[in-house]
């Protein structure tokens, strides 16, 4: 008798969303959930596409209850929707079902265990899988990055389990004892790229080209790494510049996700990445004035352009 396909839930059909729902889908029963509806409805009419390659189907979720028997649930919502999208889920999850969280920033964990309860099995990670939409579904992506997750309160078994899966689903994925030094060194690299991308309107591969940009970026990731070593974290990596232009090599045609929340009007993510540098850096005394100009000049732009849709 065949196997039952295992019945994966991902809560977000964006870029990322849909490239692993594309991936998951060879292998699993793949339900996925997103509020926006003419996303929803083009997922369900056309499946999901990655590279211009055959579609994969999937079911859509009308209802947060459609993903209740879920035996894995993928988070790829914004990490400042977190919290919204999940209550609902409060006491209707399998206790032993993980929460795979890949979402920018950090304090994602927190925000898991607020929405579901201190004793779900969490699962944190980065990805350095590039994925860019290019309609609702379908995503184009260079299929060339790697993913790392660890435990955030579930078993070591069920993050290797996680692991496989992703592996056989046609991605790469590793197991890490100890998840902290990678978020943060994914941390370094979106503080020092999100927001300038945003602010210049421009693909993150401009910004290591021009001297002013490139400075500040520097700056930022520099501050960052400095703010690390005061939590006693050792990032993975030697030199912050360096990492952050390896980083940017993989989504160097790519403007982003905050550089779309800009002009799409949706709250950006600038407080979890960018401002949770301040946050870190008040309680460790140390100095982050180029995150902090970063914060406020999203900030002030995200109200310029409140105010200009509300006039228009």
């Amino acid at each position: 008798m065949e196997a039952a396909k295992p019945r994966v839930g991902i809560i977000g059909a964006g870029a990322m969303g849909t490239l692993f729902g594309f991936h998951l889908a060879a292998l699993a029963d793949v339900t996925m959930l997103d509020d926006n509806a003419t996303v929803a409805e083009a997922v369900a009419r056309n499946g999901l596409r990655v590279n211009g390659g055959p579609a994969r189907a999937v079911a859509v979720a009308r209802h947060a209850r459609d993903l209740f028997g879920s035996q894995v649930l993928f988070l790829f919502v914004k990490a400042v929707d977190t919290l919204r999208a999940l209550r609902a889920f409060a006491g209707e999850l399998d206790p032993a079902a993980p929460i795979i969280s890949l979402q920018n920033g950090v304090g994602n964990e927190d925000a898991i265990k607020t929405a579901l309860g201190g004793a779900v099995p969490v699962i944190l990670g980065i990805t350095t899988e590039s994925s860019q939409t290019i309609a609702p579904g379908d995503v184009r992506s260079s299929e060339a990055g790697n993913t790392i997750i660890g435990s955030a309160g579930a078993s070591p078994s069920t993050s290797r389990t996680v692991a496989e899966l992703l592996n056989r689903s046609g991605l790469r994925a590793s197991v890490v004892y100890d998840i902290r030094p990678h978020l943060w060194g994914k941390l370094v690299a979106n503080a020092a790229v999100n927001a300038l991308s945003a602010l210049l309107d421009c693909n993150a591969g401009d910004i290591p080209k021009d001297p002013n940009a490139a400075h500040l970026a520097e700056a930022v990731a520099e501050e960052t790494a400095n703010v690390a070593a005061a939590l006693k974290i050792n990032l993975p990596f030697v030199n912050p510049w360096q990492y952050v232009t390896e980083v940017i090599a993989l989504g160097a045609d790519a403007k982003s996700s905050m550089a779309y929340d800009l002009e799409s009007g949706h709250p950006s993510e600038i407080d979890h990445i960018n401002g949770a540098v301040v946050a870190f850096g008040r309680r460790t005394a140390t100095p982050t004035p180029y995150n902090d100009a970063m914060v406020r000049l999203v900030k002030a732009r995200e109200a310029l352009l409140t105010r200009s849709r509300l006039r228009g």
